[in-house]
């Protein structure tokens, strides 16, 4: 994306009507509005007026849209080609309405400002350039528009405003704590990258986003699994966007905290595990699902659900990577690892074609469709049957992890005596009747666990010999 948009065609019309606007505020028997922002680094108080809502111009750069502006390839052409005609002011009217994660679809968070507005009137002002460009406000101005209003209240920057003043001064007003209407997740994760491009420290970014670093190392971890995806998801024309992944927030954020925490033991799985992950994703699998896929999801479960022949198409051995400089190369991945990008990059080209729309050809649909649906199923009975071992490893687990938790009570109980030898303070009546009902508990965990255990271990041979109980 650009980063200078030049001015729309009527500025030097909007410069004189905000000049002389303002005038009539200064000159007029009340107190002059005013609005707060930051620009380049201080506070300064801009002052506020009334524009005719179809005077002015939506901001092409708005973080607002970024991802979204790559749902209509050919709208976004026109867009690029010139930011201020009414084909690219039309599309980003659209967007502006629409719904992030989907924008064919009209967003219902759109429709609650419409109706606020509509009732309660523009509570707070717009921000534009003198030049007539929205720097905050944009959506209301949609809204408005959609209303029929004619005016708009805005704020107007200083004369000397450049393009690199508006990105900022927008970045921080959405990015306030007590912000209406947040960014979408991509767009979010887009402004973080395009700050990092910039060259900010990672603290100074996460001031400004009101996040920590340790949050930020991971949502920049995120994006460029996305960027990375989106690529590989490439073929012909056909591409997955960003926005595609705009629902899948918190499945993101726990594959990050997974993949850290198995990097950590063995990398190789961790890779494996990811690609997994990340078809799951793909996939629209459920985060409480995902959870489910573990390092030995290939072996166990899903290897042998998957047609066959499947794998018969093998990826390309993959080659280690020389480190320039060092005349020392970092190894190849593993097979499976290998195999696992293989099986994700097929899936992701297929999700490709099923959301390009006319780009693909009928027959090409059908196959994405059918792959994506074999995935789906073979994914599906994989992690069910992963799940129904999960549970049963539990089951098996419980009683254990039930005597380890009372054998942590039962030390805190000897504390709990020393303490109450020194102040003299046990209630002895009392304590003598929970021994008798720990007798009785130990007498039924031995019974228990002598018709399950046919070779009873020296505690379980402890436990008989210590309740007197025989088989």
């Amino acid at each position: 994306m650009p980063t200078d948009f030049g001015v729309p065609p009527t500025a030097e019309e909007n410069r004189a009507q905000v000049e002389q606007r303002l005038q009539d505020a200064r000159t007029g028997g009340a107190v002059p509005e005013t609005l707060r922002v930051e620009f380049r680094g201080r506070p300064i108080h801009v002052e506020v007026i009334d524009m005719p809502v179809d005077q002015l111009y939506y901001n092409p750069a708005t973080h607002r849209v970024s991802a979204q502006r790559a749902h209509d390839p050919l709208q976004e052409q026109e867009l690029a080609k010139d930011n201020w005609s009414d084909a690219g002011q039309s599309y980003l009217h659209h967007l502006l309405m629409a719904k992030p994660s989907d924008p064919h679809v009209r967003d219902p968070e759109f429709d609650k400002l419409m109706q606020s507005l509509q009732e309660f009137k523009q509570n707070e002002p717009g921000l534009i350039s003198r030049e007539g460009v929205l720097v905050n406000g944009n959506t209301r101005r949609a809204a408005l528009k959609e209303l029929g209003i004619q005016t708009i209240r805005v704020g107007v920057l200083p004369a000397s405003c450049t393009w690199e003043d508006i990105r900022s001064v927008e970045l921080s007003l959405q990015l306030r704590p007590d912000r209406r209407r947040e960014y979408s997740y991509i767009n979010r994760l887009m402004a973080i990258e395009e700050q990092t491009r910039l060259g900010l420290p990672l603290a100074a970014i996460a001031k400004l986003f009101h996040t920590t670093t340790p949050a930020l190392e991971r949502d920049t971890w995120v994006f460029g699994q996305l960027r990375d995806l989106v690529k590989r998801s490439e073929h012909g024309q056909i591409k997955l966007r960003p926005m595609d992944f705009e629902d899948a927030q918190e499945s993101f954020a726990e594959l990050y905290r997974t993949y850290a925490k198995e990097k950590a033991k063995n990398k190789e799985k961790a890779d494996t595990l990811l690609e997994y992950r990340l078809a799951a994703i793909v996939l629209d699998v459920a985060k409480t699902d995902i959870r489910a896929i573990r390092t030995d999801f290939l072996d166990k479960y899903l290897e042998h659900r998957l047609p066959e022949g499947y794998w018969a198409i093998t990826p390309e051995p993959a080659k280690a990577v020389l480190i320039p400089g060092l005349n020392r190369s970092v190894p190849a991945p593993s097979s499976e690892t290998a195999r696992a990008r293989a099986l994700t990059d097929s899936l992701l080209r297929a999700k490709a074609t099923q959301k390009s729309g006319s780009a693909a050809t009928p027959a090409e649909m059908a196959e994405a469709n059918d792959s994506v649906s074999l995935l789906r199923n073979a994914f599906d009975e994989s992690i069910e049957a992963a799940q129904d071992a999960i549970r049963k490893q539990k089951k098996r687990l419980a009683a254990p992890d039930r005597v380890i938790a009372a054998v942590d009570d039962l030390q805190q109980c000897v504390t709990d005596l020393a303490l109450a030898r020194g102040n003299n303070s046990l209630d002895e009546g009392a304590f003598d009747d929970t021994l008798i009902a720990l007798r009785h508990a130990l007498t039924k965990v031995s019974a228990e666990a002598s018709k399950s255990i046919q070779l009873p271990g020296e505690g379980l041979s402890w436990l008989r010999e210590a309740v007197g109980s025989q088989r």
